[in-house]
């Protein structure tokens, strides 16, 4: 039965680095921002199968921890996202600036 423990944390750890790949090299922000959920589910999942492997109960505050914020994290993301393409443009001189949004 350990030598399942063993594939199963393989395999999270495998697929947290090329998760982190994609976090690194992620062709725009929703990808990256994607991925970075994706790291805190793998994280989730480790967290459990510690639980289930040492047969322990104390990491499962974490868990519901982690779901929560990834929630929040997630929701946050959606409702406040600027698109990529989007360039700020300064309103009287039209160079590039801090000021408000206005689409190509």
């Amino acid at each position: 039965m350990t030598i399942v423990w063993i594939i199963a944390a393989i395999l999270l750890l495998a697929s947290a680095v090329i998760t982190m790949i994609r976090v690194l090299v992620g062709p725009n922000t929703l990808d990256r921002l994607v991925a970075l959920d994706t790291v805190v589910a793998l994280a989730m999942c480790s967290l459990a199968g510690w639980a289930a492997y040492s047969l322990d109960s104390t990491v499962v505050p974490a868990i519901v921890a982690l779901s929560l914020l990834s929630f929040v994290g997630s929701v946050a993301i959606a409702r406040f996202r600027v698109r990529d393409d989007v360039v700020r443009v300064h309103p009287v001189t039209g160079e590039p600036s801090a000021g408000p949004e206005v689409r190509r």
